[in-house]
């Protein structure tokens, strides 16, 4: 972002982190596993499993495939078949878009609402998910689409706020619908227990609703522990874990951060262990899970102001947690929250994890690539993509970088 960033500017910030911003595009002769279908990748956990890039960048950095104009907003990228589905804003509309991964021409449109205006960013913010024949998309405003990925045909949609008594947060729906098994959770923040709501994916039925919580601006994520299958939410006020069986409350941990904005996704430390970050001076804390036949229940295993994730998701490798502290990009231990290295010069920046680097975005355009060690920042590349403000997490897929600002989409080869 150029310029003074407002204390106002930097909320918003936090709000588009939730969305998972840019994920990534690939083409059709790719492998099934090179595809990244939602928020954050297979696992939503920004850690891509493909080898074999360059661990060097050179001079003016990858070698740029493509470049396209892209409408209005911070919604990611998701990859499937070669395809790239995402959402964006033009005019007084908003769209779901399916575009062609080798080329970003658009291969269709589907009108999802009114286009979210916003004076720090107008458009959408969450991040489509792909599965199967169909795609999953929330509006800002809180309309929830099931979408054919062959042509965009609609398949069935929901109205969260008219039909669950939701408010929409105030800088719009962000996290991405989950796909769990037969259901499709999504953080609806309705009233009378209905702040998140199971729905058939095929059809859209409502399976069940729990709790009241305020939404948040995380996405959700699943994780097992000791056996249990659990689905984890950061919502406006809670961090709180249901059973996808039927909604039961399995344990829930109060978390109280400024104008409700929990933006960055929980991240599930194997084998029993949950983190979470905020901004606003609140910062970060790792709970520990305990499942037994009776019950669950979390305890904290440490609390810090050491990281507070306003604008991004952290990553988790090898023990350590890499990540934007404000505008601090830092490397901690996951086990005790110690920092073992902090570099400054990117804002507040976004990140994942690929072949042993993390590739960072920082929020005016500038793109690095880190080798992921606890001993010290060591930037291995580093190229100016974009002039202005940037808050968009890169994707990879199938040896592409994916890249979005709010006017462009850019395709990087960073294959070895």
């Amino acid at each position: 972002m150029t310029g003074q960033t407002s204390e106002t500017g930097l909320r918003l910030m936090a709000v588009v982190a939730a969305t998972g911003f840019v994920l990534a595009g690939s083409f059709a002769v790719l492998a099934e596993d090179t595809d990244w279908p939602q928020y954050r990748g297979p696992n939503r956990d920004g850690v891509s499993s493909e080898t074999g890039l360059l661990d060097q960048w050179p001079a003016d950095g990858p070698r740029e495939l493509w470049r396209t104009s892209l409408g209005q907003g911070f919604s990611g990228l998701s990859i499937s078949g070669g395809r790239i589905y995402t959402m964006l804003g033009e005019g007084s509309d908003e769209f779901v878009v399916c575009l062609e991964g080798a080329t970003g021409e658009e291969i269709w449109r589907s009108r999802s609402g009114a286009n979210f205006k916003d004076k720090f960013g107008d458009g959408p913010r969450s991040t489509p998910t792909v599965d199967g024949e169909l795609v999953f998309a929330l509006g800002a405003k809180g309309a929830l689409h099931a979408l054919s990925t062959t042509d965009g045909k609609p398949v069935w949609k929901r109205d969260l706020p008219r039909e669950f008594g939701a408010k929409a947060p105030r800088w719009g729906y962000s996290g991405a619908p989950l796909v769990e098994g037969k259901l499709l959770l999504v953080d609806v923040g309705g009233k009378a227990g209905s702040s998140v709501v199971a729905f058939d994916k095929k059809t859209g039925k409502e399976v069940w609703r729990s709790q009241s919580d305020k939404a948040g601006y995380s996405a959700p994520v699943a994780m097992t522990v000791s056996g249990q299958r659990q689905v984890v939410f950061f919502t406006g006020t809670t961090l709180l874990s249901l059973s996808p069986e039927d909604g039961t409350l399995l344990w829930k941990q109060d978390w109280k951060t400024g104008y409700d904005v929990n933006a960055a996704a929980p991240i599930f430390i194997p084998p029993d262990r949950v983190f979470i970050s905020s901004g606003y001076d609140v910062g970060a804390a790792v709970y520990r899970v305990k499942v037994t036949e009776k019950q669950s229940e979390v305890e904290e295993v440490w609390r810090s102001r050491e990281m507070k994730n306003k604008f991004s998701s952290s990553v988790l490798h090898e023990g350590h947690l890499y990540g934007f502290d404000e505008k601090t990009f830092k490397c901690i231990d996951a086990a005790t929250g110690e920092t073992k290295w902090k570099f400054r010069g990117l804002g507040h920046g976004s990140l994942i994890f690929a072949d042993g680097h993390l590739v960072v975005l920082g929020d005016s355009g500038t793109l690095v690539l880190v080798e992921a060690t606890a001993d010290a920042y060591q930037e291995k590349g580093r190229a100016q993509i974009f002039d202005g403000k940037t808050w968009t997490v890169p994707t990879l897929s199938g040896g592409k970088l994916y890249l979005r600002d709010e006017k462009q989409l850019v395709s990087l080869d960073v294959s070895g």
